[in-house]
């Protein structure tokens, strides 16, 4: 596909959030932006206006180069009232019937989106999967049916769909991906816990994600492997809300675990830096974990030149292995915390693990990502 063909398309990202917001969505979001502006489309993202706490300009928040356009949709907004179900299909609705007559008026060649129930709407849209139903139902097929194309995180969404009857070759596998340059600080850990305020004379265990709002993460299984850490290694779990932040405390038993709470986007790169050992404890037993997660901080980790300690899932093996990461047993704390004093005590380990992470990680920018989906639909 030549610049002169990309140059004189359109492209409408779809997406029901609140922009900016803390979670992961949100960067994912518009780093693909980004990265589908970079080719030489015009990207417009639409999004509807709702009360936010973040004042935060999206594109400082996220530190986006400003490559593309954002516009906000008036729609119903009740989540400040109420966070039933109910109340969030209402809204949800509300936004697609904004956009559905907003883009009436609109000349675009690609609607892209995350929104299955974009399907009620428009046809021959280009629709992300990041999760698949427990119960997949006539409906969903319905969905993916009326769509031009699907993107899945992982292989084994994409066998669940072809079970039920979705054409393989409509179908693109495309994990998750990351800035390398936003993570690979120039700084050792020294300076990036002095920039901080981390302690410097500890080993540092550091988490990135929710807390326990899922909790296939992990997070217990950390805390219950801080017992069998050395007297020197402290555990630090940064990126959770207040409420999580004060869920938590009360499952510690340990004096060796800092709580820091969510940061801005810009921060969490420092956060990494610091790390003597990156931890990604997620849970077998649930088939998020198991096979569909693609999560962004994997690929956060791996581009911050810093090693990593990860469950044995499937879904996570289709980017770790044991030449760029210690892998162990899910959901066992003994074995977790082996793993991490595996790397804590064996320096050429660490080294070798990290710089064959940052060799990988390159494969999944979000320039790769984009070309791939761009060559994918034609």
């Amino acid at each position: 596909m030549t610049t002169a063909n990309l140059s004189r398309r359109k492209l409408i990202y779809l997406a029901d959030m609140r922009l900016p917001t803390d979670w992961a969505h949100g960067i994912q979001i518009m780093k693909m932006c980004e990265a589908f502006a970079q080719t030489g489309i015009e990207v417009e993202l639409v999004v509807p206006r709702r009360f936010n706490k973040i004042k935060e300009n999206p594109f400082q928040y996220y530190n986006i180069r400003r490559k593309f356009k954002i516009t906000k949709l008036p729609c119903i907004d009740l989540m400040p009232l109420s966070a039933s179900k109910l109340i969030f299909l209402l809204e949800k609705l509300s936004f697609l019937v904004a956009a559905k007559f907003f883009l009436s008026l609109k000349k675009f060649n690609i609607l892209y989106t995350r929104e299955p129930l974009a399907g009620l709407f428009w046809k021959n849209f280009i629709l992300e999967a990041h999760v698949l139903p427990k119960r997949i139902k006539s409906i969903n097929l319905y969905f993916w049916q009326r769509a031009k194309a699907l993107v899945v995180l992982t292989n084994f969404i994409k066998d669940k769909m072809t079970a039920i009857g979705v054409t393989a070759e409509k179908i693109l596998v495309a994990p998750d991906g990351v800035d390398v340059a936003d993570f690979n600080l120039p700084l050792s850990p020294a300076q990036a816990r002095q920039a901080i305020g981390l302690p410097a004379d500890k080993k540092l265990v550091i988490y990135s994600g929710s807390f326990s709002l899922y909790s296939w993460k992990g997070v217990d299984v950390l805390l219950e492997a801080a017992h069998y850490l050395p007297d020197n290694a402290i555990v630090v779990l940064v990126g959770g809300s207040e409420a999580e932040v004060q869920s938590i405390k009360s499952k510690i038993t340990t004096d060796n675990v800092l709580l820091v709470g969510r940061q801005p986007y810009a921060k969490i790169s420092y956060y990494l830096a610091a790390a003597d050992v990156l931890v990604l404890p997620n849970k077998a037993g649930d088939i998020m974990s198991e096979q569909y997660t693609s999560p962004l901080k994997m690929f956060e980790y791996m581009a911050s030149g810093r090693p990593i300690v990860a469950s044995d899932l499937a879904g996570l093996r289709e980017i770790l292995n044991e030449e760029n990461a210690v892998l162990v047993t899910p959901n066992n704390s003994r074995h977790l915390a082996d793993g991490l004093n595996k790397v804590l005590t064996d320096s050429g380990l660490a080294a070798a693990l990290s710089n064959q992470a940052q060799k990988d990680v390159k494969q999944y920018s979000w320039e790769k990502r984009v070309k791939a989906i761009l060559n994918f639909i034609g």
